[in-house]
């Protein structure tokens, strides 16, 4: 068989111009990068970087127990876009938590367990760091990340699924950044109900507060969680307290409008009060308001309570012969129950101090 020379060397220059213009084509081709939500309140990964003008293709999938949104905004704009999204109110579900503002550059909507989706954007022209955030009620102070928008050629790559190096490591570092108190997390604590509310205040002061029984359940002092065997994703895992607890309720339930018998009480939920959670509940069909805060000397807690449609009186019991000192803003205390009229329990406060804490403060 005779071959023309001349043909195949044709034919061999026009494969090596298709086989350069495919990979031309490839490498212009869209930076994938899948992010998922997880039990806690927490993106699967912190961070992640793509080159200036790059093409995006992210996915966003929510594997957790509760429903989440995806946000990226300008460099610095997160804690404005979150509080933005607080005051939407009774616009929120319609708009998926999501403000009209020009800080908000891209979105995916409210998703809820199960549900994935994706958008494509090209990223800035601008290098810089560009917040992702969940801004459903009460996320957007503890769930969040960054894009990274950089010319670093070691740093801006695509991401591979199947490389065990570039799998997050998520129990190493929470977040990108230190979070400031107070945040709160959604997470299961031994001793209290899965709906358990783990919320941390400053002066090392944290406190959790069961959604299944609307009640304080314990409060604690020191450093607040180790959340990683959560993180890390092991079945029926909780989270550990690191600090020390000097407050465990032991009352049936601490209001009562019928002081001889315990009440139903039915959880409505919580708002954010410059980042403190108001939790809304109510006690045999009445509302009640509760919001915690931590005394300024760190020895204890600040109950304020709001109940703005009380007609009679109510009663607020404490525990018996524990090792804290109550102070009311109201009504009469006798043994272990305040005595509230109703013009009193439309707001009244309760300052809890802890006779260990300060034992411990003056060693």
């Amino acid at each position: 068989m005779i071959v023309d020379l001349k043909r195949l060397q044709t034919l061999l220059f026009v494969l090596c111009i298709i086989s350069l213009q495919c990979k031309r084509n490839n490498s212009n081709g869209p930076v994938s990068i899948s992010i998922k939500a997880l039990d806690g309140l927490k993106f699967d990964k912190v961070r992640f970087n793509v080159k200036p003008g790059s093409k995006v293709s992210l996915t966003f999938e929510n594997v957790s127990d509760m429903p989440h949104n995806m946000v990226i905004t300008s460099p610095g704009a997160r804690e404005k876009v979150v509080s933005a999204g607080l005051q939407l109110e009774g616009k929120g579900p319609e708009m998926n938590f999501i403000p009209a503002m020009d800080e908000v550059l891209w979105s995916i909507p409210v998703l809820s367990p199960g549900q994935s989706k994706s958008i494509n954007f090209v990223a800035p022209s601008e290098t810089g760091v560009y917040p992702y955030v969940c801004t459903y009620p009460g996320h957007g102070f503890t769930m969040f990340g960054e894009m990274h928008v950089t010319m670093d050629e070691d740093s801006a790559q695509e991401e591979k699924n199947d490389s065990a190096a570039n799998k997050p490591k998520i129990s190493e570092n929470p977040h990108p950044y230190p979070l400031t108190p107070p945040y709160l997390y959604h997470v299961f604590i031994d001793g209290a109900t899965p709906a358990s509310i783990a919320v941390a205040l400053p002066n090392q002061i944290s406190y959790c507060w069961d959604a299944g029984t609307c009640s304080l359940r314990f409060a604690w002092k020191g450093d607040f969680l180790d959340m990683s065997d959560i993180w890390e994703g092991h079945f029926d895992a909780s989270a550990k307290i690191l600090g020390d607890i000097f407050f465990t309720d032991n009352t049936a339930f601490p209001i009562r409008l019928n002081p001889g018998s315990n009440p139903g009480v039915k959880y409505k939920g919580y708002r954010l009060v410059d980042r403190y959670p108001e939790f809304h509940y109510q006690v045999d069909g009445v509302d009640v308001y509760e919001l915690i805060t931590s005394k300024a000397d760190s020895l204890g807690l600040v109950r304020e309570f709001r109940i703005p449609n009380a007609n009679k009186p109510v009663w607020y019991y404490v525990n018996a012969d524990d090792a804290m000192k109550y102070e009311f803003s109201a009504g009469a205390f006798d043994k272990n129950k305040l005595k509230l009229s109703a013009a009193e329990a439309k707001k009244f406060t309760v300052t809890m101090t802890s006779y260990h804490l300060a034992y411990k403060m003056k060693d």
